[in-house]
């Protein structure tokens, strides 16, 4: 099925491609592990959660990387082939574009199937967890602000009351009060220290108190007791500000959006189906944006791609939200910018083709040939010597 210079031209590519891949997701992670230990000092994220929310929002991106990373991965492997005169090779054995178009292929097509895995599955599922690990911590703010030194607080419909002195550093405890009346008999529990923590599988919160004394019972009665303990836990009641709802439309499924006339779900729909689709016409791109001898000047190709991979993206989300807010009508969809772009890369490197060549051969020669081969000239060789 793979000839010799499909498997040599697949394993240039994927080299480069994995090579990129692994120093755009060291660097991702890196950023993101620091914005995440920036959440956890202030208290909006738990240090148990921190590997967790760090792989939730790196598979919440990757489906938006991958395009990119594939077409600089092919510029960078055809910049090589080209450089070594490899590209002309294969051209004299009548190995043209189509040829290294179709090996391209073969690489493309399990690329994109992995970025509609992300695009379609995962990415929805890693926004929908960020959003309920969002809101779990809310609600445990809520519930640890809920306790403030010098109050009372009161859970269990009023049968359990809490009292904290003073609160230190967030944690620490000094002067803890705490009556419980639940069950057949009244318990008192007094501490001069104690404890404000979290339970890391649960995420429940507790009091504890420390080397304290508890009194059960009515005083005067037979079964009035009095002891001393170590440690006494209580489990703070969850104080759930509402059910979880996902508020963002990346969170939805991808059933759910297929199925909606809504122009928002729709734009969305668009955009997980633009990540996919951007692997192939970027591929399209790669091929005329590399010189082919080590003679063309590469550097106005070097520049239009970056511009091609700058304007591609911004592009991308600029169409979604002009798609969204209806300022694009709504038969044109949010995906004309990939036919554009396209068609002005291969408007602008149309003068350094093969058909433009032999046409501009076949013009008569006449003033108008003249000048239109002149023009093509400037354009490939730079501004027209003037002889001394």
């Amino acid at each position: 099925m793979f000839g010799t210079v499909d498997r040599y031209i697949l394993l240039e590519v994927l080299k480069v491609f994995i090579a990129i891949l692994g120093a755009f997701l060291l660097i991702a992670l890196s950023m993101l592990f620091l914005r995440t230990l920036e959440e956890v000092s202030v208290g909006a994220l738990g240090n148990e959660l921190i590997m967790r929310f760090v792989g939730l929002r790196v598979v919440r991106e990757i489906s938006s990387l991958i395009p990119p990373i594939f077409f600089v991965a092919i510029l960078i492997a055809l910049g090589r082939m080209a450089r070594d005169s490899e590209l002309i090779a294969l051209g004299a054995c009548g190995l043209g574009p189509g040829r290294i178009y179709r090996s391209l292929l073969y690489l493309a097509l399990p690329v994109a199937l992995v970025t509609v895995w992300f695009s379609f599955v995962l990415r929805p599922m890693a926004v929908t967890e960020l959003q309920k690990i969002l809101h779990q911590r809310k609600n445990q703010t809520h519930q640890i602000k809920a306790v403030k030194q010098g109050r009372f607080y009161q859970q269990g419909k009023g049968l359990v009351t809490v009292y904290v002195g003073k609160i230190e550093d967030k944690q620490h405890l000094r002067n803890i009060f705490v009556h419980d009346r639940r069950g057949d008999r009244s318990r008192l529990v007094i501490s001069h220290t104690g404890l404000r923590r979290v339970d890391a599988v649960s995420g429940d919160q507790f009091v504890t108190l420390v080397n304290g004394r508890y009194y059960d019972g009515i005083p005067g009665q037979p079964d009035y007791s009095i002891g001393a303990f170590e440690r006494y836990n209580l489990r703070l009641d969850p104080v759930v500000l509402e059910h979880f709802r996902s508020g963002k439309r990346a969170g939805l499924r991808t059933a759910v959006l297929v199925g909606s006339d809504d122009l928002r779900d729709r734009a969305e729909l668009l955009y997980r189906i633009g990540n996919p689709l951007a692997i192939f016409t970027l591929m399209l791109l790669t091929i005329p944006l590399v010189a082919r001898s080590p003679r063309q000047r590469a550097e106005g190709r070097m520049f239009l791609a970056f511009l091609i991979y700058f304007s591609f993206f911004n592009l991308q989300r600029l169409a979604a939200n002009w798609f969204e807010t209806g300022a694009t009508p709504s038969w044109l969809g949010s995906l004309w910018y990939q036919a554009l772009m396209l068609v002005l890369v291969l408007a602008i490197l149309a003068p350094e083709s093969r058909w433009s060549r032999q046409w501009m051969r076949r013009l008569p020669r006449t003033d108008l040939g003249e000048t239109l081969k002149n023009c093509r000239d400037a354009i490939l060789q730079g501004p027209i010597r003037k002889p001394r």
